[in-house]
């Protein structure tokens, strides 16, 4: 029993997001969604870049999926390279542009984080794939690592919101709260736990959010592990907003979370890949640019990266 865990399923302690079928409903009635182009060329191809000393490489692949780079350790977050956010290959959200990074040429992943278990974060084709290459060390909330081994991947770390490991001696995972909720099946849902990471290293601290509304838990993770260097903010799938509200932060949410942190540096994600709401494609990153103003948050605090164009910090 804790403040976000009733026996039986967990919730989010100040605000709920669960969305009956009537919403649903009235979602799929009255959407006015903005078409999506159906495939969108990405132009510049990744080119690695040197890794050293106190160098951090963030590397934008596409949705929540980024690759940190450090010295002698490469991490992905939320690693998702399949064509569907969907339990079948054949129907679901589609991607509208390929990953910025094809698995196949990803360097050797030691690390990941996952944050939830909703198909466009938690992609089985995809952890499988990097299983069977290298066997990198997953990192995960309560629950999800159960899962995890009932398909053939066993081995996950599980641990509760602020609960910490050490993948390396000096290394730190830390799960921290998220203003969401997890479902793979027809009656999961919130029986494993969703949430965002720390990312302690000798080269600086990353917060990767996962997916988020905007609620007080930003000001909790400063206070207690610190200002990050490096914070990795979703931005998109965010209207309407009475729906998605309470579990998407839109561009102007996120750039609160970013003052929120303290972060030296913001990277945008979760964005311009799957159609999952009603903006139009480039509306998130358009919405940013104003917020940043209206804030006064510099272009260089709050950096939407290319895809597949390393960030160093």
């Amino acid at each position: 029993m804790s403040d976000h865990f009733d026996g039986k399923r967990f919730f989010n302690p100040h605000v709920s997001t669960d969305r009956s079928v009537a919403d649903l409903l009235r979602w799929r009635r009255s959407r006015r969604p903005v078409p999506w182009p159906r495939y969108w060329q990405d132009e510049a191809p990744f080119t690695p870049v040197p890794v050293s000393g106190n160098d951090i490489a963030a590397t934008y692949i596409g949705q929540a999926t980024f690759l940190l780079q450090f010295s002698g350790l490469n991490v992905l977050t939320d690693p998702m390279f399949s064509l569907r956010a969907s339990p079948v290959a054949w129907l679901g959200p589609k991607r509208v542009r390929d990953p910025a990074i094809a698995l196949v040429d990803l360097p050797p992943i030691h690390l990941v984080l996952l944050s939830h278990n909703h198909y466009d974060h938690m992609d089985l084709p995809s952890l499988r794939s990097l299983c069977d290459r290298w066997r990198p060390l997953v990192v995960t909330g309560l629950g999800n690592g159960a899962y995890l081994a009932g398909k053939g991947l066993a081995g996950a770390i599980e641990l509760d919101w602020w609960q910490s490991c050490n993948p390396r001696p000096d290394v730190r995972v830390t799960f921290v709260p998220a203003q969401h909720w997890s479902k793979r099946g027809l009656f999961d849902r919130r029986t494993m736990l969703w949430g965002g990471h720390m990312l302690e290293t000798p080269a600086g601290r990353v917060y990767f959010a996962g997916d988020t509304g905007y609620p007080a838990h930003f000001h909790d993770i400063r206070r207690r592990l610190g200002e990050p260097d490096l914070a990795l903010l979703p931005i998109g799938a965010y209207e309407p907003r009475w729906f998605m509200g309470p579990q998407h932060m839109n561009p102007d949410e996120a750039v609160q979370a970013h003052r929120d942190l303290g972060a030296h540096l913001s990277l945008a994600m979760h964005f311009a890949t799957f159609p999952l709401a009603d903006e139009a494609i480039d509306a998130p990153v358009l919405a940013l640019a104003k917020a940043r103003d209206r804030h006064g948050v510099p272009a260089d605090r709050f950096q939407v990266p290319a895809f597949g164009t390393p960030v160093v910090c």
